[in-house]
């Protein structure tokens, strides 16, 4: 299954009063597993950048101006997309923006039957819970210290761990964990085979007639009542 985990950057909280997309990042996972195959882009919003956005992001008007326009990346984005279910954290906010920019082009807005939100798995799993990235990062023990500003391509990656985790975790299936299995199958191996380094090989030959006849003439001279019968 290819799975897009997605964040954005914005200029504020709402396209409709002028705000717009900055940074978008996309990641890809294939049955859970990211394979190296991103999407990333910083985008001139054609617009200032306020100081309180500034200060969750960090990214300024002036690192922006030589960026490219939403226009000029809409299609390259939309074919990355193409066949993959999106994971995004508070999907509403994201797909409010980028929808937005999209049509203002004319493109199609994104499916959101395509969305798995991680925010409403993570109120579902752990009700009355902190449920930021940063809360379910510290949650499952993930490193954050990369994480000193919001930055979409640092919070993507970070939200395919957490998504992961969320879904019960790198291990699927009964949550076996091959490596150990094998190392653990080879140990007995090795244990068994020093307990046994002693015994004789298997009798894999026949019994001479001479000795089963030695055999029956001791078990009846010296053994008494005996249970074979002889």
């Amino acid at each position: 299954m290819r799975e897009l985990c997605l964040d954005t950057e914005t200029t504020g909280l709402d396209p409709r009063s002028g705000d717009r997309v900055i940074e978008i990042a996309v990641v890809e996972m294939v049955n859970k597993v990211k394979t190296g195959n991103v999407f990333h882009t910083y985008i001139n919003p054609r617009r200032e950048v306020p100081q309180e956005a500034f200060n969750i992001h960090g990214i300024s008007t002036t690192f922006l101006k030589d960026k490219p326009v939403f226009d000029h990346i809409a299609q390259k984005f939309l074919d990355f997309l193409e066949g993959g279910t999106l994971v995004i954290h508070n999907a509403a906010f994201d797909l409010k923006f980028l929808n937005y920019e999209l049509t203002l082009l004319g493109l199609p807005a994104l499916d959101t039957t395509k969305v798995v939100d991680s925010l409403k798995i993570a109120r579902q799993k752990f009700p009355g819970a902190p449920a930021s990235l940063d809360a379910l990062c510290r949650r499952f023990a993930i490193d954050l210290s990369k994480r000193t500003k919001h930055g979409a391509l640092l919070d993507a990656e970070l939200l395919c761990e957490v998504y992961i985790e969320l879904m019960g975790g790198a291990q699927t299936g009964f949550g076996f964990d091959a490596a150990k299995i094998e190392a653990k199958r080879i140990e007995l191996e090795k244990s068994a085979s020093a307990k046994n380094k002693n015994i004789l090989p298997k009798r894999d030959f026949p019994v001479s007639e001479d000795d089963l006849k030695l055999h029956q003439e001791f078990v009846t001279k010296h053994i008494k009542g005996n249970f074979w019968g002889y």
